[in-house]
């Protein structure tokens, strides 16, 4: 395959493999609700150009963000080189306010993990909005802001999502706040200054721009599926005999064509972007990127060949040309994107996780791309005729290039089960992984015995058995987030048994499976509730690579081998040495003993 479009379906797939008024008198509570990241790592103030407002006059205010030392996050919507995670802003505003979204400042290069740099935000920032504040003078409102980010150091990354709030009072007249000036500028520039910034490319909308390309070519790629190559010559044929040599009528067909698969895909957008706002889609969501990972495994498993889903569709797909008239063309664009929604379906996921987090018309202009790309073959060889002599014979090349993208999915299964590991620990993510594979049974199970030629009772149990092996899977591989466990050290465990408090050590490694068994222990709510009751703390000593330390403290134990428990009494020098297998009753008898 050429490299140049090699690297375009890859770009593609990474879109997926995925935003009044105040009193005089210190009316503002300048000291707001503002529940801080894990450690300070960023913190957010909200701070408005007024010192107060009336009812209906425009005002603008910015959160601002302070960032530990070395750390950062990232802007509003990522550079194309960049991997991390957009910075979204969630307002809660008084009922009959409104908001406007003002360009942020733009982002600089800052120091990021593994020695590389990023493009990002640092120390202070401020990222602006408009509000229109609207009741009567005297109402005391209240406006917070929910920030959603990932914050990087050189060593790791990490959510946070910091919160403030504002409480102030209407008045009758809007007056600004000087010390504001450095932050927001002259009021009476505003407009002219915004203009300026709408009119200068920034690096994310140079981003948007590829990333609407990558779309167009993912809609074109959809061509080549054995669901709707097939018919792009026999329809464009039909419908040159059914207008004769008039041209104009034939391109009317394409346009109508066109049309109909833009109208497919504005639904399935519209779909999509009220679904990523009803249910917060986020890749933060451990159970939503397990789900991505299941949905992407499915569909590569298809396009590899295992099984096969759309057998019908290329029936019907090959009956498209039976269509006559505009409409029937505009119908036939309907069934083209409807068709090739079986071979589709992973391009058009792909771009999910990205869309979502576009505001509404970005997100259709997308869709409107693959659309656009998905038509475009058909809209050319309406306006040239004679290129349908120049297409390639449908053949087995289809089915091998089909076989051969399924390789990306996979790679992108590969993508989210990594970025599975950062969010789910432990013997939780093994389980995570264990249940991809029983998905993957399931799906062998139905491209095995879920033929047509089977009997029917044969592709029944099939299908019955497919159905529980996906909801088995994706119910035994479902994330479940493990109490945090600190790591085990010689000198915490001393500072821990100086100021008295009970210690439960793990000493465990990923290589030792009976660990692993005994970890399911901790999932036991009761338990869990015992060991915060007693406030015991809990250590990990990690022995999947060579540790000399953790070689000696085991040597002192008397064990030489792993798993090994220990629960430390305050005031008793030696440690209670739990069974090797552990159950929650022994584990629950150590404790309450405490």
């Amino acid at each position: 395959m050429p490299q140049p479009v090699l690297r375009f379906l890859l770009s593609f797939f990474l879109i997926a493999t995925v935003a009044a008024p105040l009193r005089v008198e210190a009316q503002f509570d300048l000291t707001p609700n503002s529940a801080e990241a894990p450690a300070a790592i960023v913190t957010a103030t909200l701070v408005p150009e007024v010192l107060s407002a009336a009812p209906g006059e425009s005002f603008r205010i910015a959160v601002k963000l302070v960032h530990a030392e070395e750390w950062h996050t990232y802007g509003k919507v990522l550079p194309a080189d960049v991997i991390g995670k957009p910075t979204s802003l969630n307002w809660t505003l008084p009922e009959g306010w409104t908001l406007e979204e003002l360009p942020w400042p733009e982002t600089h290069e800052v120091p990021s993990t593994d020695g590389k740099t990023s493009q990002g935000y640092d120390g202070t920032v401020y990222l602006p909005a408009r509000v229109t504040p609207n009741g009567k003078v005297g109402d005391s409102v209240q406006i917070s802001v929910k920030v959603d980010a990932l914050a990087c150091d050189p060593k790791n990354c990490m959510p946070v999502k910091p919160e403030a709030s504002l409480t102030f009072s209407l008045t009758e007249k809007t007056v600004p706040d000087p010390a504001m000036l450095v932050v927001f500028g002259e009021r009476e520039g505003e407009a002219s200054s915004a203009d300026s910034a709408s009119n200068t490319a920034n690096p994310d909308q140079k981003s948007f721009g590829g990333f609407l390309l990558f779309a167009f070519i993912g809609g074109l790629i959809l061509n080549i599926m054995p669901c709707v190559f097939p018919v792009l010559g026999i329809k464009i044929m039909s419908v040159v005999q059914q207008s004769g040599k008039d041209k104009r009528m034939v391109l009317l067909h394409g346009l109508a064509y066109t049309l109909g698969v833009l109208i497919c895909f504005w639904a399935l957008g519209a779909l999509v972007i009220s679904l990523g706002k009803a249910w917060g889609f986020q890749l933060q969501s451990p159970g939503f990127v397990y789900g991505l990972c299941a949905f992407f495994l499915i569909f590569g498993l298809n396009m590899a060949g295992v099984f096969e889903i759309g057998a019908s569709a290329v029936g019907v797909g090959a009956n498209l040309q039976s269509k006559h008239g505009l409409s029937g063309s505009f119908f036939s664009g309907l069934l083209a994107t409807i068709v090739a929604t079986p071979c589709s379906a992973p391009f058009l996921g792909s771009a999910l996780g990205y869309t979502v987090t576009l505001p509404a018309f970005q997100a259709m202009l997308m869709f409107s791309m693959i659309g656009l790309g998905l038509a475009s073959p058909f809209l050319v060889l309406s306006m040239m005729p004679k290129l349908v002599s120049a297409l390639p014979r449908p053949g087995a090349w289809m089915e091998s290039f089909k076989q051969g993208m399924s390789f990306l999915l996979f790679g992108t299964v590969a993508f989210l089960a990594w970025v599975l590991t950062g969010m789910v620990q432990g013997q939780p993510m093994l389980f995570t992984l264990f249940g991809l594979v029983i998905i993957a049974l399931g799906c062998w199970i139905y491209g095995r015995w879920s033929l047509p030629h089977k009997p029917a009772r044969t592709r029944a149990v099939a299908v019955i058995l497919t159905l529980l092996s996906i909801g088995g899977g994706l119910a035994f591989g479902w994330p479940q987030i493990e109490k945090k466990w600190e790591t085990w050290s010689p000198e915490l465990v001393a500072e821990l048994r100086a100021e008295g408090k009970p210690v439960y050590i793990d000493y465990t490694a990923q290589w030792c499976f009976t660990c692993q068994v005994n970890k399911r222990v901790y999932q036991d709510e009761g338990l869990m509730k015992l060991i915060a009751d007693k406030k015991v703390v809990l250590l990990k000593a990690d022995w999947t690579n060579e540790d000399p330390r953790i070689t000696k403290a085991l040597s002192a134990l008397g064990k030489a081998a792993v798993p090994v428990n220990v629960l430390y009494a305050p005031g008793k020098d030696e440690p209670v040495i739990l069974p090797e297998l552990l159950t929650v009753d022994n584990v629950s008898a150590a404790i309450k003993d405490l």
